[in-house]
C-alpha cells in the first residue's frame, strides 16, 4: 500500500554514497545524480537534514564532489579509507549512518535511507516503531528484504535517466563547480 507523503512532514535523508556509486557504476557505467535523489527522497516535504556518508581516498580527489554535494544541500561526513597490511582496503559507514538515523528519528516524521544494502534491514525495522522509513536505491542491486520492510521504496532503476549523469567520473555536474 502506498504511503502518504504530506507537505508538513519533517524528513531526514541518509545517503550511503558508496552503495549508490557502485550500483550506478556496475549497472550503468554512470555517475549518480544526487540532486535528483535528494529531490525525490524529500518529495516536497520539509527537509530537516540530508547527510551523505563518504570515504576519502589517499589522492584526495573528492574535494569537488564534496563541494557539489554541499551546494545542493547535502552535508558530508567523511572517513578515511582504511588500508590494511597486505593491501586490503575497507570503507564502511553503515554504523555511522545507523547511529545518526536513530539519534535524529525523534525529530523526524520520515527517514529516507538511500542505499540498497541489506545490512540496514535491522535499522529499518527498529526505526519503523518511531517513524516512517523509506528507501531509495537501484532495485536491481537492492536487498529484497530491505525493499519489503521499508514503508516505501523508490526504485531508481524504473527511471535510471533521472538518477544518472553519464559515463566516467562520479562527480556530479553542478553549475559553478565543474563543467
Amino acid at each position: 500500500m502506498p504511503i502518504v507523503k504530506q507537505k508538513n512532514q519533517r524528513v531526514g535523508v541518509f545517503i550511503d554514497t558508496q552503495n549508490l556509486y557502485h550500483s550506478a557504476k556496475n549497472l550503468y557505467k554512470a555517475r549518480v545524480n544526487f540532486a535528483n535523489v535528494l529531490k525525490d527522497a524529500v518529495a516536497g516535504r520539509n527537509l530537516v537534514r540530508a547527510i551523505a556518508y563518504v570515504v576519502t581516498t589517499e589522492a584526495g580527489d573528492e574535494k569537488a564532489f564534496f563541494e557539489a554535494l554541499e551546494k545542493i544541500g547535502i552535508e558530508t561526513k567523511t572517513k578515511d579509507l582504511q588500508i590494511f597490511y597486505g593491501g586490503a582496503k575497507k570503507a564502511d559507514w553503515d554504523v555511522g549512518l545507523a547511529v545518526d538515523a536513530i539519534k535524529l528519528a525523534p525529530k523526524l516524521d520520515a527517514i529516507v535511507i538511500a542505499s540498497g544494502d541489506g545490512d540496514f534491514v535491522p535499522l529499518v525495522e527498529y526505526l519503523k516503531a518511531e517513524t516512517q522509513v523509506e528507501v531509495v536505491s537501484f532495485g536491481k542491486s537492492s536487498s529484497s528484504k530491505l525493499r519489503e520492510c521499508a514503508d516505501d521504496f523508490i526504485d531508481m532503476d524504473e527511471t535510471p535517466g533521472r538518477y544518472l549523469l553519464g559515463k566516467g567520473s562520479w562527480i556530479p555536474k553542478v553549475p559553478g563547480i565543474n563543467k
